[in-house]
Order: C-alpha cells, then structure tokens, then sequence
C-alpha cells in the first residue's frame, strides 16, 4: 500500500481557477494513490476582513488572529474557500468531501503562545475518520481551522495543519506555493536544505516572511517524520506525478 500523499495549497492558487483546475486534474489521474488536500486561504480572509474594516496583523509571517475575528475567519476558510474547492472538484467528478481539522476529532489544538491570538498549535488525535474516507475512495479536503479543548475555534497556520494531517496518516507530504522551492542568498533554487541552512538563511534575511513559517513546517515534519518534504510550485502541477515517481521535485527539506 503507497503512503498517503498531503498537499497543501493556500494564496494565489486560490485566486485563478484555471490554476486550481490543474492541480485537481491531476490529482484525479493518479491510480491507487490517496491523495488529501490541506488548505489555507489568507487571500480570502484578507478580503473579508477589508470589507469587514478589520485590519490585518502578521508577526513573523504568521496571521494574529484577534478573537473578534474568528467568526468572518472560520467562515472564510471553513466556508467560502472549503466549499468553493470542493465544489469544484465535484464538477470534475472527483468525489470530494469538505471538513476542518476538528471534525471526527482528527487534530486537537491549544492556544499557541506565540501572542497571535485565536490562534492553535495543533496536535494529531484521531485517523478514524479520514482513514474511512480514503478507504472509500474519497477525496479529503481540510480547511485549516480547529478548536480548543473548550470548543472555543481557532486559526491555524496551513502549513501545520498540514504537517499534522501528515503525521497523523504517516504520510508524504508536499507543500506547493506560488514559488518552485526555496532559494538561496544568490537567488538561485535549492534542491536540498537541511536546518543549520535554512537557520543561516533565515539570519541572512534570505528565507523571510511567509516562507520562512513554510520552511519551519517543512524542517518539523521532517524531523518527526524521519523523512525529506519537498516544497514546490503549484504553478507546475504535473511535478505531482514526478514526485511520487522518486524523481527530486522543487527544494526537499532534509529531517537533519
């Protein structure tokens, strides 16, 4: 039995269809290979919370989530951008289904202490339910946003709703942003980065905002899973296929 792919999606792939369309075309051609699709979607929730006249908050590449916010964001993530994938995989014929990291108790969160707010650091629970899904064929499709122990919701970076998801399925992960990988100080694509490389990119300044909370992800899910994480371009959906040939697909995040 091949592990269970994890990818995770969120920003600009969100904002052109043609480009969702592609990853999820190829998604749908890959045989005997279960496949769960974690997602963010801070592009939506920026829109939202203009409209809303909240103002947006990031400290070291990560959102602070005011309390106040929680609701316009759990409808964002949880609503609008879960539905509007999974209904678009739908019209593909792919059978999705839409969830949150909460549902069938498959991720617990506590509040981070970082100072981001509504925030949780999550934690893998229960497989029960995704494993009945993917054994019936099913497409997961995993919204970012759990709950605390109180019932409370919170935001959770993509990035690690993603990792969590992989540890809890012990599965490959694959983290696609709108860039083929990691770069180095003079500009060009890593192929491999361990963490006392990222650690000095990251003091140089190279490896910074949001990448720099993709890269953290990245080396954690390594770590704990004991294997390499290839971060990659959405922008080139076919690498999929490349990927879970063995063939080196973007920047592969060493678990050293």
């Amino acid at each position: 039995m091949k592990k269970p792919l994890v990818i995770k999606i969120g920003g600009a792939i969100l904002e052109k269809d043609s480009a969702l369309t592609a990853l999820l075309s190829v998604i749908s051609q890959l045989k005997n290979q279960a496949v769960v699709l974690v997602h963010g979607g801070g592009c939506v929730v920026d829109k939202m919370l203009a409209q809303a006249n909240f103002s947006t908050t990031k400290k070291h590449g990560l959102r602070v989530t005011p309390k106040e916010q929680m609701p316009l964001i759990c409808g964002a993530l949880a609503g609008t951008v879960n539905k509007s994938i999974v209904a678009t995989a739908v019209s593909m014929k792919i059978p999705a289904v839409g969830l949150a990291l909460t549902d069938g108790n498959m991720v617990t969160c506590q509040l981070s202490d970082q100072g981001l707010g509504q925030v949780g650091c999550p934690k893998a629970h229960s497989s029960k339910l995704i494993d009945t899904l993917l054994k019936a064929n099913f497409f997961p499709i995993i919204s970012s946003i759990g709950t605390l122990d109180n019932g409370e919701l919170v935001n959770v970076n993509a990035d690690d709703a993603a990792v969590i998801i992989c540890q809890l399925l012990n599965a490959d992960l694959l983290l696609l942003t709108d860039v083929n990988g990691v770069k180095d100080a003079t500009g060009e694509y890593l192929e491999s980065l361990n963490s006392q490389q990222a650690d000095a990119l990251i003091n140089e300044g190279v490896i910074a905002g949001g990448m720099t909370a993709k890269v953290n992800a990245a080396l954690s899910a390594a770590k704990q899973l004991r294997r390499s994480i290839a971060v990659a371009s959405w922008q080139s959906p076919e690498q999929i296929v490349n990927l879970l040939n063995g063939e080196c697909v973007g920047t592969r995040i060493q678990p050293c």
